[in-house]
């Protein structure tokens, strides 16, 4: 007899605005998606926001706000677990993300719904459709447009020497850059020769004047031991 006795017009016809309208934007955003043939479709974006309509809306009349905002955190977390079962990987792909997202705005407008944010559902809607359709020509023209990147420019100093001195050498050099202002942030050694090595010294990405360089290589030079001592650049992601 219970259910009987909450039986209330008003509060059906409540519950019917709210779920109704989460039937119709669902809808809409649903046929968006099944149109492209996606896996999340028309019935899967309708039934998430009726859903998520119909547990805010009874979380309300059960409890009010307080309620509704607690349900409202739930279908949030819940919806999380939904889209990620639409997400795929094969390889380095990675697909169903915007599937996902999709869902996730399909449960926002639901909830706004069943709490009778009629309006809000309206605009929530409108949106999540617009960023399925309206920015799908820019994504692609962005993906076809090839990707120039200009990477970070980077400075190394080559000093080669003979085995014995390198690490005067090594010391020296070091300490040379620093006083120009150029720490050094990686320092490789490798044989060159039978009896002479290589010093590499990378230096930190900095703004590098040639003239301080070469000045510094310049001193370099005079020390004993070293044969050649020059310096390049290049570009690092």
């Amino acid at each position: 007899m219970q259910a009987l006795e909450h039986l209330n017009a008003g509060a059906m016809l409540d519950t019917l605005v709210s779920v109704g309208a989460a039937f119709v934007l669902g809808s809409l955003i649903g046929l968006e998606r099944q149109v492209r043939q996606r896996t999340a479709g028309l019935r899967t974006n309708t039934l998430v926001a009726v859903a998520a309509a119909a547990f805010v809306d009874l979380a309300q009349g059960l409890s009010g706000n307080d309620g509704a905002v607690r349900v409202v955190a739930y279908v949030v977390s819940g919806v999380g677990f939904l889209g990620a079962g639409a997400i795929m990987k094969e390889g380095v792909n990675v697909m169903g993300l915007n599937t996902a997202a999709t869902l996730w705005g399909s449960a926002a407008v639901g909830a706004c719904a069943g709490a009778d944010r009629i309006g809000e559902a309206l605009v929530a809607a409108l949106f999540v459709i617009a960023s399925n359709t309206l920015l799908r020509p820019v994504a692609d023209r962005i993906n076809r447009t090839p990707l120039q990147q200009a990477g970070e420019a980077s400075y190394t100093v080559h000093v080669i020497c003979s085995g014995d001195a390198r690490a005067e050498v090594h010391d020296r050099v070091i300490a040379a850059l620093d006083v120009q202002g150029h720490p050094v942030r990686d320092v490789e050694q490798r044989p060159f020769g039978p009896e002479e090595v290589e010093i590499q010294l990378t230096l930190y990405a900095t703004s590098v004047a040639p003239a301080q360089l070469d000045s510094v290589l310049a001193e370099v030079q005079e020390l004993p031991g070293v044969s050649h001592a020059f310096w390049g650049s290049g570009t690092q992601d």
